[in-house]
């Protein structure tokens, strides 16, 4: 469980004190890019299945795709993002910061196309008919708080908000109104 307050992401873009499980499924941001922008998204593997290593195994690419039927619809599929918070609040990280994350895809914020390009994801262990617990805010909110306090972040959005139509997340339970009066 992470305390109100977290360090900075360090010069590597790691967060001090996290799990690191680095994620294959990255690049270089186009230079000069500033981290403007915070993407939430939520995730599960299967869908609805919240305890294992699955989404871990998706973003190391070392995922069974025999494993579930559902994974034949997403095999090959190469993704990341910076952050993940499980339903214990525990936070892993897989991309440092400075590098790109392959976490919003098709994407669309402000007229800027490319999210990835100047976004930090991350994903939070759910569903749209999940609400999330109450750990996972009190992770989420301070990372957020740390993330502001380094980049020059200028909105934090849903997948569903750079993707719309192609995507749904963070879902309609996710409590915005608590994410923006305890990050302002």
């Amino acid at each position: 469980m992470l305390h109100p307050a977290l360090s900075a992401p360090d010069a590597t873009g790691w967060l001090p004190g996290t799990r690191r499980l680095p994620s294959p499924n990255c690049d270089a941001r186009p230079e000069g890019m500033p981290i403007e922008l915070i993407v939430i998204h939520s995730i599960s593997l299967p869908p609805g299945v919240f305890e294992g290593d699955a989404v871990i195994e998706l973003f190391t690419n070392c995922l069974d795709w025999e494993a579930h039927p559902y994974y034949a619809g997403i095999r090959g599929l190469q993704v990341s993002a910076h952050f993940f918070i499980r339903r214990d609040g525990s936070l892993i990280q897989f991309v440092p910061c400075h590098l790109r994350a392959w976490h919003a895809g098709a994407s669309n914020w402000d007229g800027r196309e490319r999210c990835n390009d100047f976004s930090i994801g991350i994903e939070l262990e759910g569903s749209d008919d999940t609400p999330f617990s109450e750990a996972q805010y009190a992770t989420l909110v301070p990372l957020v708080n740390a993330l502001r306090a380094t980049y020059p972040i200028r909105a934090v959005v849903g997948h569903s908000d750079i993707a719309p139509g192609r995507k749904t997340d963070p879902g309609p339970l996710f409590a915005w109104q608590r994410l923006d009066a305890r990050t302002a």
